[in-house]
């Protein structure tokens, strides 16, 4: 369903996208190159995160929030799912990056049914 709002643009999109960001060049950044699983874990949902953000900025649906949110409390389970729980950077990193996508994008699932829509 798409927003009375016009441009469709919200902020938390763009926080999506700078997140996404921040996870793609973390691995170079915080030094877990050498913890593969966590690597390929953070450019892939990177990659996802920032394509599902690009598409909620051209054009918002509330299903895209919905799987930024999927997508974050993936980030925060994905230490101990894919066991790099031991790498103490890899792990808060992917925690604390999941834990404000989510954050973030059930901020936007909320203000999205908190607003006034138009009807057709």
């Amino acid at each position: 369903m798409l927003t009375a709002n016009t441009d469709g643009r919200r902020p938390q999109d763009i926080c999506n996208l700078l997140l996404a960001a921040l996870l793609f060049i973390s691995p170079w950044i915080l030094g877990y190159m050498n913890e593969t699983m966590a690597t390929r874990n953070a450019w892939i949902v990177a990659v996802v995160l920032a394509v599902v953000a690009l598409a909620a900025l051209s054009a918002f649906a509330e299903w895209e929030e919905w799987v930024n949110v999927v997508l974050g409390i993936w980030l925060m389970v994905a230490p101990w799912v894919l066991g790099f729980t031991g790498n103490f950077n890899a792990f808060w990193t992917h925690f604390v990056l999941g834990a404000l996508t989510a954050l973030v994008s059930a901020w936007a699932v909320w203000e999205y049914r908190h607003e006034p829509h138009a009807t057709a």
